[in-house]
């Protein structure tokens, strides 16, 4: 059985940093696209970060500009998301997804914008900025 698991999330002050992690289990992530996604209460979902682990292709959000890294250790099949300078507004439950087979840097960002050709979502982790 394949699966996503996110840990990391939690209470941090504005200006804080918080490392998620995003585990795949029974597939490993070499093939694939995962991508960060946050859903704020009474907000759309928001593609926040994906990374391409075929081709290292990324897209990020205009809103985490600077302030987010992502990074994918295929070893351990998991992908990171390094959040720095967290703000209030970064509060959200966040979730990761896989997609396979994405051959250009196009469908990343279909992927991580429009939520396409996603397989495979984790519980999410919730993550609280105060201020």
């Amino acid at each position: 059985e394949v699966h996503l698991v996110e840990s990391g999330g939690g209470l941090v002050q504005a200006g804080g940093s918080l490392r998620l992690s995003c585990a795949a289990s029974g597939f490993t992530v070499d093939n694939y696209a995962i991508g960060w996604f946050r859903q704020a209460p009474g907000k759309e979902r928001e593609g926040v970060f994906c990374i391409s682990n075929i081709d290292g292709g990324r897209y990020y959000a205009d809103s985490v500009k600077g302030r987010f890294t992502i990074s994918s250790d295929n070893a351990k099949k998991t992908v990171y998301l390094q959040m720095n300078n967290l703000k209030p507004e970064d509060t959200a439950v966040y979730s990761c997804a896989a997609a396979g087979g994405l051959s250009t840097l196009a469908r990343l960002v279909e992927a991580c914008t429009q939520f396409r050709y996603l397989e495979l979502w984790g519980q999410g982790t919730l993550v609280t900025v105060s201020s």
